[in-house]
């Protein structure tokens, strides 16, 4: 369909004056369209809002594809409408241990997805950064607190990703002085999340 087809039946079927400029900026991804106007392009295409969103990744994208309202879903994870509103525009997910594990389950999310969704990949590399360099043991629980993960789960990997860190830069450590750039070690801990979902998958 053309863009003017497709803002045509948004006005004709939904009451919706969207025009063919804003449909382009949609698909361009330089616009997004608001949960109405995204169930009715679902109505217009003949799909389902998932099919359109394609990847989740944020809050937002993932309560669309179930087709939540904000409402919804925050009285299903035990949340004012308006303060789960402010977690799902900031990115940033501020909600408890209990209704992170409630949210995971309306959303149907995975741990990985889950802390993507939540905005959680930034301090959780942090973490196992610190963990692998410094005494894991101390960072198991923080860790805990981001993920619904069983705790000797995440133990075990962390406990993993410090002897691989450090096997690799006792290994560099012995090529002398003069080979001892520690490069080893800091390419480990650039790739240290997928290191750490490697690690816990059999153990999940």
């Amino acid at each position: 369909m053309a863009h003017g087809h497709v803002a045509y039946g948004l006005r004709a079927q939904y009451g919706l004056f969207v025009t063919p400029e804003t449909v382009v900026a949609w698909e361009r991804g330089r616009a997004a369209p608001t949960s109405q106007e995204l169930t009715a392009l679902a109505g217009v295409l003949w799909c389902s809002p998932a099919e359109l969103l394609m990847a989740a990744t944020t809050l937002r994208e993932h309560r669309l594809a179930r087709g939540l309202t904000p409402e919804d879903l925050a009285r299903q994870v035990g949340l004012d409408p308006g303060a789960y509103l402010r977690m799902e525009q900031t990115g940033r997910w501020r909600g408890t241990e209990r209704q992170t594990a409630a949210l995971a389950e309306v959303l149907g999310l995975g741990p990985r997805a889950l802390l993507t969704a939540t905005g959680g990949d930034e301090k959780l590399d942090g973490l196992l950064r610190d963990a692998a360099t410094t005494r894991w043991q101390a960072y198991a629980k923080p860790i805990n607190k981001l993920l619904p993960l069983p705790r000797q789960a995440v133990e075990q990997a962390l406990q993993r990703l410090h002897s691989e860190y450090h096997a690799r830069m006792a290994a560099t450590s012995s090529w002398g002085a003069s080979g001892a750039t520690g490069d080893e070690g800091r390419a480990y801990l650039d790739e240290i999340t997928d290191h750490f979902w490697a690690a816990v998958a059999p153990l999940q």
